[in-house]
């Protein structure tokens, strides 16, 4: 999408609004699903801006326009949005809400797409709005099935079975603790709207979109168990008999809400104020229901991995060490090689090396996101994705930053490593070490069971806070098994998460530091929450790979966390010195041997 584009798509809008009686229009970055990763259907936000990342929201005026964005995507949304066009925001720090309380105009009329708001959200936008004498109007119909004249289909991508051998326990079973729960809870039924619970709770995966495996659809759960699945039957092709529906009602996804509102009369609506649209619970509403708000219980079930699940991480894991292990040794030879030829290797390059490790690997699927492979200052983005464009080549005087991950058959991966090949610089030096504590300190926590993530957050970024440094984004959270690589409810950050950890939680640690416009720095491992001393927990690690450590000031790691790291070295390095390729064999006796050895 050129800036051209762009600003004849935002022209349409304005006329649009015009036509409408509308003096503002509020365009999410989400989907029907709240979606991180959207299909190009849905893709609305970049279609008006320009902006590809994740997490975001404009609001179109006759005279100008506002782009709200996260502390990932203040650099990125700078270089892919016209800044004649709109005017940047922070989406936490100086959000839409307040800033329509402060700025919106008596009588305005501000328009949103019912289906592409959640509930909660929908609520503060509207207060806000009703502060400032406005209204903010609930839009049935999507907008951009008018404005958008060449827009992608829907997709029907294809549904496949997850088999019980790997999902652990079966659908039904499943469903019945769902509906054990609803009863617990004085819920009549419950409306899911989140396709990784719908998929987790019918043992399915889908492709609607690439490297996220679940099907867009919704779903009904009655107390009594009976499951209504609303989704496009194409998807599920002719032969049933692998799947676990016989006993689910299918309809399609048009009939979804005015089945919401007949079954909704004069009963208890169990919905997710964070996901489940707006346009669900004014259907709930208008039908005499109840909506009882409150997070999923399917969310919290998926949560608690089973031991099928575990083993399916664990083993996975073992096959993505081999791959990001053999991967690094092929970079750090190739790049010497490449540089004596005085041919650069770029990060398009590296990112499709890696990608093509992991394919080598039994189990693996496809990607479980889009690599963010990033040298010099693209690593400073902490959600970049290279481009031809900016497609930059590894030099010796910057680091390299590569978070990547797989989707397998029996889990999903996510893991970051940062690199250099030449000599780092004092604050390179002292930024990567202030790091490395970080992720060594919340890796060895140890935390009463309930613990939320908020209240150990700090254990990452307490080195760098040390010497007046931080990062903008939030420090891990949880991943799906063959599902979303970002899944609820659990997080580490600065903002209150009050789900409390327990054993077999699946989670990230992954502190950074960015400096804008010179370097990036994240190290990451998948971690599974277990049981430690009575009423405590602590993390496991599941990833295995070694930590680059050319950067780190050795010297300033305590007693403890050396022990920590050696100990984690030395299970990478016997778990897979013999599984790697021969060629990556020395690569992996030398970037796990001992603090104690590097310091002679």
């Amino acid at each position: 999408m050129t800036r051209d584009d762009c600003a004849g798509n935002l022209a349409r809008v304005r006329s649009w609004l015009g036509e409408q009686g509308l003096d503002g229009l509020i365009v999410p970055r989400t989907d029907a699903h709240q979606s991180e990763v959207t299909a190009p259907h849905d893709n609305c936000l970049e279609y008006i801006s320009g902006f590809t990342g994740s997490a975001g929201m404009a609001l179109v005026l006759p005279d100008r326009a506002l782009i709200f964005v996260d502390g990932r995507y203040q650099v990125q949304v700078r270089q892919e949005v016209d800044p004649a066009l709109f005017a940047v925001h922070h989406l936490y720090d100086d959000p839409l809400d307040l800033w329509l309380r402060d700025n919106a105009k008596p009588d305005w009329r501000v328009g949103v797409d019912a289906m592409r708001v959640a509930g909660g959200t929908f609520d503060a936008l509207a207060l806000a709005c009703t502060a400032a004498g406005g209204e903010l109007v609930a839009i049935t119909d999507d907008p951009f099935d008018a404005l958008w004249n060449d827009r992608p289909e829907k997709p029907v991508g294809r549904i496949r079975a997850m088999p019980v051998s790997v999902a652990g326990e079966t659908s039904a079973s499943k469903r019945a603790r769902i509906s054990e729960r609803l009863q617990a809870a004085g819920a009549d039924m419950l409306v899911e709207t989140l396709p990784d619970n719908i998929a987790w709770l019918l043992n399915v995966r889908g492709s609607d979109v690439a490297m996220n495996p679940v099907p867009h659809s919704f779903l009904i759960v009655g107390q009594d168990g009976q499951v209504e699945w609303f989704v496009d039957r194409r998807k599920l092709g002719n032969d049933l008999a692998p799947f676990e529906l016989a006993d689910v009602m299918m309809a399609e996804p048009e009939h979804f809400l005015d089945r919401v509102a007949q079954a909704s009369t004069n009963r208890t609506v169990q919905i997710d104020p964070d996901f489940t649209p707006f346009a669900v619970r004014d259907r709930i509403e208008a039908s005499g229901g109840k909506p009882a708000a409150r997070t999923s219980p399917i969310t919290l079930a998926k949560a608690a991995k089973n031991a099928t699940e575990l083993t399916g991480y664990r083993d996975c894991h073992v096959e993505d060490g081999i791959a990001l292990t053999n991967f690094l040794a092929w970079l750090d030879s190739e790049w010497r090689a490449r540089r004596a030829q005085d041919l650069p290797l770029t990060e398009l390059e590296a990112e499709e090396k890696l990608i093509a490790f992991r394919a080598e690997r039994p189990g693996y699927l496809e990607p479980s996101f889009r690599a963010i492979s990033a040298a010099g200052a693209n690593a400073a983005m902490c959600h970049y994705n290279a481009q031809p464009e900016t497609n930059t080549a590894l030099s010796a005087d910057s680091p390299y930053l590569i978070d990547s991950g797989g989707q397998y058959a029996n889990g999903t991966t996510d893991a970051t490593r940062t690199l250099i090949f030449g000599e780092a610089s004092a604050e390179m030096r002292d930024a990567y070490t202030a790091v490395l504590k970080g992720f060594l300190s919340l890796s060895m926590a140890r935390f009463p069971t309930g613990t939320q993530g908020h209240q150990l957050d700090a254990f990452a970024r307490r080195a760098l806070w040390d010497i007046g440094l931080d990062y903008d984004h939030g420090t891990g959270h949880s991943v799906g098994h063959n599902l979303l690589i970002h899944e609820y409810p659990h997080r580490f950050a600065k903002k209150p998460n009050l789900h409390g950890l327990e054993p077999g939680n699946v989670m990230t640690i992954e502190p950074g530091y960015y400096e804008t416009g010179a370097f990036g720095i994240r190290i990451e491992n998948q971690v599974e929450v277990v049981a430690d001393r009575p009423g405590f927990c602590r993390f496991s690690s599941m990833t295995l790979a070694p930590i680059d450590l050319e950067m780190a000031r050795l010297k300033l790691l305590s007693r403890d966390e050396i022990a920590f790291l050696d100990a984690y070295h030395a299970e990478v390095r016997a778990v897979l010195m013999d599984r790697v390729l021969p060629q990556a064999r020395p690569y992996l006796l030398a970037h796990t041997r001992s603090v104690a050895e590097r310091l002679i």
